[in-house]
């Protein structure tokens, strides 16, 4: 079973090799969008936010700088490289990509939203809803995917998003389409 361990480590370490990826394409993405902004702001503070980015950041470190150590004291064994790979991996995600994706800027571009689980052009919006809480929640419905994604609003923001949605609305770049979705004869622009 401890044999199995490194080739584990491998694994995760290719899957957050794709979440590295990932991010590092969304920050290009947003870097090269930045300019059409309209109302941006910087990503709330999750929860758990130091435990999991500093302290995790820290401990694999601190297990990164172990395990050369130990590399450069026995001989060279291929598991335990894959294993660093792993490692390395996971620090670079918890270290670098996640305060990196915490950078890009949540809310509304010329040509779509930034919401918290990536970017939606206006056109493929078709459907709204609001959550009240704290903070409040503008979901933003995918028209062919059925999927909402979340768009945390900061409250002295509220007001803004409001108008900017209402707005849209009005031009027509976010049309509401579907039974499920259908407005009847009102100005859509109320249901904001």
């Amino acid at each position: 079973m401890v044999g199995l361990l490194p080739y584990v480590l491998a694994g995760m370490g290719l899957g957050f090799l794709v979440a590295n990826a990932l991010v590092f394409v969304d920050f290009a993405r947003y870097w090269r969008r930045r300019k059409d902004a309209l109302l941006i702001w910087e990503a709330l503070q999750p929860r758990w936010y130091v435990l999991m980015g500093v302290c995790l950041g820290l401990a694999l470190a601190l297990l990164i700088i172990v395990n050369v150590i130990l590399v450069l004291r026995t001989p060279h064994s291929t598991q335990r490289v894959w294993s660093m790979f792993g490692e390395a991996m996971m620090f670079v995600y918890f270290a670098g990509a996640q305060p990196l994706s915490r950078r890009i800027g949540r809310g509304f571009y010329a040509d779509g939203v930034w919401s918290e689980r990536g970017f939606v052009p206006y056109h493929q919006i078709g459907g709204i809803a609001w959550r009240e809480g704290n903070p409040v929640t503008l979901l933003l419905i995918e028209r062919f995917k059925q999927l909402a994604r979340p768009l945390l609003v900061p409250t002295k923001y509220y007001g803004a998003v409001r108008r900017l949605v209402r707005d849209r609305i009005g031009s027509h770049e976010i049309m509401f389409a579907g039974d499920a979705l259908d407005l009847g004869g009102h100005d859509e622009r109320d249901d904001v």
